[in-house]
């Protein structure tokens, strides 16, 4: 099989999980490739998520690496076992770029959600009058027909919430964003009554940051940390005018979990962030 051309986000998170293993461990791609037997070619590729790999070669690294943590192996041979095309997203593969699949697909996987907001509401937490007025900047311009594509994709991620059992979602946002007036008076309106109904939901906890805190809070783009069903597989996702980036070494991971702490610990609590909602929503 050739290597793949385009890995997404999780698959390429694979590859480095087990190319993190190998470096613990002190060994060599060499060392790994004649464990395997195959080329050492194959291991790069396998590392880079450019490559595939079975359950069974995973459980024979772990224990050539003598990883002894059985639930970390088991989590990776758990994304071993997922194949492209198996989730929704993947009808979208050719029609919008990959990094709105890898955000699904981040969301889908996780095992809880946390974030911050300062500028506009969550994705998951979007009414669809609001995505399409977010989608339809006059910078970009886009096409009207991927305009639809983008407001359709978002609107479907939001089926996690619609689970049995729906990963807990904490949100942190700014007073600003919810005084943010995009789309007009009731398009904004609309949004602020869906995250009060959202606010309902007991898997949701949605946190209001106002005007009036005093602590500086160093986030300008929207950040989301997706918690693993291992520690070790938590991830932080960061949207940029150029794309999302996402990170998972263990220093970017303390970092931004110390800033999610202390963006909830400056936020109004539950109650009150939902008096301010309404408030402003009254004003508008």
């Amino acid at each position: 099989m050739p290597p793949r051309d385009a890995p997404t986000v999780r698959q390429m998170r694979l590859g480095a999980e087990l190319r993190k293993l190998r470096e613990r461990a002190g060994k060599t791609a060499r060392e790994a490739a004649g464990l395997l037997g195959v080329d050492h070619a194959r291991v790069s590729n396998i590392e880079s998520g450019r490559m595939g790999i079975s359950e069974e070669r995973i459980r024979r690294l772990a224990t050539f690496y003598a990883c002894m943590d059985a639930e970390y192996v088991d989590a990776l041979c758990a994304i071993a076992r997922e194949r492209r095309g198996a989730f929704w997203w993947e009808e979208y593969r050719g029609v919008l770029h990959p990094a709105f699949l890898d955000i699904a697909e981040l969301e889908h996987h996780a095992a809880y959600l946390r974030s911050i907001q300062t500028l506009s509401m969550p994705g998951l937490l979007q009414t669809e009058e609001y995505a399409r007025t977010l989608f339809s900047s006059v910078v970009t311009s886009l096409p009207a027909e991927e305009i639809e594509a983008r407001v359709e994709y978002r609107m479907r991620r939001q089926a996690i919430l619609d689970r049995d059992s729906p990963p807990p979602l904490d949100m942190v946002i700014h007073e600003a964003a919810l005084r943010m007036r995009f789309g007009g008076r009731e398009v904004t309106q609309g949004q602020l009554r869906h995250l009060l109904e959202a606010s309902e939901r007991p898997a949701v906890t949605i946190r209001v940051m106002p005007f009036s805190t005093e602590r500086f809070i160093e986030v300008t783009q929207p950040i989301l940390y997706a918690g693993g069903v291992v520690p070790q597989l938590d991830t932080v996702q960061m949207d940029t005018h150029l794309g999302g980036s996402y990170w998972d070494a263990e220093a970017e991971l303390q970092r931004h979990r110390k800033l999610l702490d202390v963006a909830e610990s400056v936020s109004l609590g539950e109650e009150k962030s939902r008096d301010v909602i309404h408030r402003i929503a009254r004003e508008l």
